[in-house]
């Protein structure tokens, strides 16, 4: 049999706030959280990109020294934003520890700020230094320190997904956290996704001519979704958690219901791991739909992909136009704050969820003169105060790796 899965608590880290009443601030008000990137004294002077979606203020990680030293700057801000979707949520210890509730959680390359650290000491040539390397810097470092670590601190004992597919890392845990809970094998999940501070992912794609390098000198106009004068992604950090409950699990213990998932996709293009793929984004959108039981007329709000490439935005475009036509209002949340990486699905999950509550429609920042390839959607060209009942959240990612998330207002 299958169950119906809610969300019932959130928690984001991101460019444009950490509340929920300042990220609905700042997209009400069109703030950006781009800013000048932090030097780091090994590749900011290298490259041409000089924005950064940045998390600019202070965030108190009152955490136990028992937990912090197998934490790198990436658990850090797993485990804090799933410390506040459980305190919220309200569970009790008994069921947290019980092998009911597990975790879904996950990050791009887990902490490239300990990575680098333990690679300085490899080639330092001190024999000192290497000796020094131990098994709790690779714990801080390896790709899934974000599940573990938040398994360790919260003593949760269910299983453990720990997605790593870049764009749609935090999207996929979602939704297998779904899947998870929806065909009987956990009651609850905790899911999502965080990345760090980073500038060698701005390094790789400034070198793949990707990232948005004419607006160095005003960071807040970049990028650009859909937009003529786009010119690149801008890379960001940021974290988010949701949890996902059984309907009635849920409803019986009075949990405050934000909303219901009630479908998912995940597909590959099977083909390039590098561009874009129209067909392959279509088909992931299509079985996403069959895979909610709805139709295209149903859906009110879409949260596309949108990261500002020259060529992204345009496959998305087509993709969401042979689908929908010009029915749904379409928005790029990537305007706001960039490309936060393996958070982007998440934070954009929790913001629709947000727009969904107070009845709203954010607009595509930046978005000032529709590319025309792209004009074969309805776009979110300006606050619109509407009712939000079914959204769909869109990621896609290197490697090909598609997904379709589906939301729907209880």
């Amino acid at each position: 049999m299958e169950r119906r899965v809610v969300v019932t608590a959130a928690s984001a880290i991101t460019p444009i706030g950490h509340a929920k009443d300042e990220l609905i601030h700042s997209l009400i008000n069109g703030k950006s959280g781009v800013k000048k990137i932090r030097g780091d004294d090994l590749l900011t002077d290298r490259v041409e990109s000089q924005v950064f979606g940045t998390v600019g203020y202070p965030i108190d990680f009152s955490f136990k020294r028992k937990y912090r030293k197998t934490m790198g700057p990436v658990a850090f801000y797993a485990c804090q934003v799933v410390k506040e979707a459980l305190e919220s949520a309200g569970l009790a210890q008994e069921f947290i520890s019980s092998g009911r509730l597990g975790v879904a959680f996950g990050s791009t390359h887990g902490s490239p700020t300990v990575q680098r650290q333990i690679y300085e000491h490899f080639f330092s040539g001190s024999e000192e230094k290497f000796s020094a390397i131990g098994a709790v810097d690779y714990l801080k470092s390896m790709v899934h320190t974000t599940a573990v670590n938040i398994t360790k601190m919260f003593e949760i004992t269910g299983r453990v997904i720990s997605s790593s597919t870049a764009c749609t890392t935090s999207s996929q845990s979602i939704g297998y956290g779904y899947e998870a809970i929806k065909y009987g094998m956990q009651d609850a999940m905790v899911c999502g996704g965080a990345d760090e501070y980073d500038t060698t992912t701005v390094a790789v794609f400034d070198n793949l001519l990707a990232c948005s390098t004419e607006y160095n000198q005003t960071p807040h106009l970049t990028p650009r979704p859909f937009d003529t004068k786009r010119d690149g992604l801008v890379v960001g950090e940021g974290a988010g958690a949701v949890l996902l409950e059984e309907y009635e699990f849920a409803k019986k213990r009075g949990a405050n219901i934000l909303g219901e998932v009630i479908g998912f996709w995940c597909g590959n293009n099977g083909g390039d791991l590098i561009l874009p793929n129209m067909d392959g984004i279509k088909e992931t959108i299509v079985q996403g739909l069959k895979n909610a039981g709805i139709g295209p007329e149903d859906v009110d709000f879409v949260s596309a992909h949108a990261t500002a490439t020259k060529m992204g935005d345009v496959a998305e475009s087509m993709a969401i136009a042979k689908v929908y036509g010009k029915g749904p209002c379409v928005t790029g949340l990537k305007g706001y704050m960039g490309h936060t990486m393996g958070s982007c699905g998440v934070i954009e999950t929790i913001i629709t969820l947000y727009m969904m509550e107070k009845g709203f429609m954010a607009p595509t920042l930046n978005l000032e003169e529709v590319d025309p390839r792209c004009d074969t959607i309805r776009h979110t060209g300006r606050l619109r105060e509407t009712p939000i009942k079914i959204a769909s959240i869109q990621n896609f990612a290197f490697g090909g790796v598609n997904t379709s998330l589906f939301l729907k207002k209880v």
